[in-house]
C-alpha cells in the first residue's frame, strides 16, 4: 500500500531486539506509531469541504462558475472528460447521500461540516450518517 511505503521512509528501519539485525517496520507497527487517520480520508474529507466552500460561494464568484462548467472542446479517446462536480457527487454516493442536491446540502453549514467530520473519521468503506436525512 502506497501509504505504508511513505510511512515506511519516514519511520525508516527498526534494529530486531532477537538478532540485532536491521528490519522494516511491519504494518501494524506502522499502524501503532501513526494515530493520524489514513490519507485517503483525510483527501476526501478536504475535497468535500472545499465543495462545500464552493457551492456557498454562489453564481456571483469565479471560482464557483469555473467549478460547475462543463469541459469544452474535443473528447480524449478512452473516457470521456469529468467535471470536478462529478467527482464530489461519486464522494456523496460512497456516503449514502447521492440522491440529494449536494449544493443544497452544503447551504447548512453544521450539517456539511458533520459530514466532513464523519469522512474522516469512518473506517473505509464509508456509511451514512444523520447528515443526509432531510
Amino acid at each position: 500500500m502506497f501509504e505504508h511505503r511513505v510511512l515506511r521512509k519516514i519511520f525508516g528501519f527498526r534494529r530486531d531486539e532477537v538478532t540485532g539485525e536491521w528490519r522494516k517496520l511491519h504494518s501494524e507497527e506502522l499502524n501503532d506509531l501513526v494515530t493520524s487517520p489514513s490519507i485517503f480520508r483525510v483527501l476526501k474529507s478536504r475535497t468535500i469541504r472545499g465543495a462545500g466552500h464552493v457551492a456557498r460561494m454562489g453564481q456571483r464568484y469565479v471560482a464557483y462558475r469555473i467549478s460547475m462548467r462543463k469541459p469544452q472542446g474535443k473528447v480524449p479517446l478512452g473516457r470521456s472528460r469529468s467535471r470536478w462536480e462529478e467527482n464530489i457527487k461519486i464522494n456523496l454516493q460512497e456516503l449514502g447521500c447521492g440522491d440529494m442536491d449536494w449544493i443544497e446540502l452544503a447551504q447548512d453549514w453544521n450539517r456539511w461540516r458533520a459530514l466532513v467530520n464523519t469522512v474522516m473519521n469512518l473506517p473505509v468503506p464509508l456509511n451514512a450518517g444523520n447528515f443526509c436525512s432531510r
